[in-house]
C-alpha cells in the first residue's frame, strides 16, 4: 500500500454518500433529513479525515430529483444538516457534489467525472493523483479511476462484486476503518 504512505494534508478525499456515510434505503430514497442516519463511526471518521486531508469532498447521485420524488431543496437541506453534525464533531465538507440527471450518460452522473472536474475547476489545487475516492460501488470506483485517483471500496449492504477487481486498490469495512488505516499510516511517518 506504498500510495498510502505518501498522504499528507496536501491530499484530497471524495467520498460516496449513501451506503458510505449513511444507511441507504433499500426501496427509496433518502428524501429528507429525518430519514437520514449516519452509519456507525462516519461521524467520528470525519473528524480524523479532517486531521490528514486539506479538502473533503461528496460526489453524489441524486436520482431521485430526477425522478421528481424530492426537491433539490430536499436535498439542499440534507446537505446543510449532514455539514452541520460534522462540523460540530470537529470535521470539515469543503463542498457536496451531486448529480439529479436520469440518463447515465450525462457527464456529471457516476461513473462519469463530472463531479470531479468540477471540484478541480472550482479548487484548481487539487491533485488527483492525490486524491483517493471512497465509495460502495464499482462505479464509485470507475469515477475515481477516470480521474487519475486511488480507491477505496466500502463495503455495505449492497452486493459485493467478486474482489480483486482492478478497480480497486483497497476495501475497508467501512468509513470508520478506512480513517483508523490512514491514521496509523500518516502516524508512522
Amino acid at each position: 500500500m506504498t500510495w498510502m504512505e505518501n498522504i499528507d494534508n496536501s491530499w484530497t478525499l471524495f467520498l460516496d454518500r449513501d451506503g458510505v456515510i449513511n444507511y441507504e434505503s433499500e426501496t427509496d430514497y433518502i428524501r429528507e433529513w429525518e430519514s437520514f442516519h449516519f452509519l456507525p463511526g462516519v461521524i467520528e471518521s470525519f473528524s480524523l479525515f479532517s486531521s490528514i486531508f486539506k479538502r473533503i469532498f461528496i460526489v453524489t447521485n441524486q436520482k431521485g430529483i430526477g425522478k421528481g420524488l424530492m426537491t433539490e431543496a430536499d436535498l439542499l437541506i440534507i446537505n446543510k444538516n449532514l455539514v452541520s453534525v460534522v462540523e460540530k464533531a470537529g470535521g470539515h465538507i469543503d463542498k457536496i457534489y451531486y448529480c439529479t440527471a436520469l440518463d447515465d450518460l450525462d457527464p456529471c452522473r457516476k461513473p462519469n467525472n463530472g463531479m470531479a472536474i468540477k471540484a478541480k475547476e472550482e479548487f484548481p489545487e487539487i491533485d488527483f493523483s492525490k486524491s483517493i475516492m471512497a465509495g460502495n460501488t464499482l462505479g464509485d470506483m470507475q469515477f475515481g479511476k477516470s480521474s487519475g485517483m486511488h480507491t477505496v471500496f466500502i463495503l455495505s449492504a449492497k452486493p459485493c462484486p467478486p474482489l480483486p477487481d482492478p478497480l480497486v486498490d483497497m476495501v475497508c469495512k467501512d468509513l470508520a476503518v478506512l480513517a483508523k488505516a490512514l491514521q496509523k499510516s500518516v502516524a508512522a511517518k
